[in-house]
């Protein structure tokens, strides 16, 4: 399965500088199916089936959501090159960030509002 929401790139940013370079491509992109999983469920409605025809805004906020949880399983697998504060901030504003995507995806007026409809 392809990552859909976002990209490598994108969950490394979101995991600091100091992630594992040991992670592989395909680590990652099983890392990002199942964050995808996860905004689809969470948010209760599978935004993949329609990701090719959503508006940029709303992708954004699907990368967002997919990039940040996928980050917190990232820094999860391998903690070593972390300060403990250090993860424990960057998990917290990951998750946090995770959250309120989520929160607005479930919100029938915000997904009207940035599909223009």
């Amino acid at each position: 399965m392809a990552a859909t929401f976002c990209t490598s790139g994108s969950v490394k940013l979101k995991a600091g500088s100091n992630v594992s370079s040991v992670i592989t491509d395909a680590q990652y992109t099983e890392m990002i199916n199942q964050a995808e999983s996860d905004v689809n469920t969470e948010s209760k409605f599978n935004w993949t089936d329609v990701y090719s025809g959503l508006n940029d805004d709303l992708k954004k906020v699907l990368e967002e959501a997919a990039a940040s949880k996928a980050a917190v399983t990232a820094i999860s697998y391998d903690m070593k090159n972390y300060f403990s504060k250090e993860a424990e901030i960057i998990l917290d504003v990951n998750w946090a960030t995770y959250k309120n995507a989520t929160n607005k995806l479930k919100q029938k007026q915000y997904v009207d509002f940035v599909r223009g409809g």
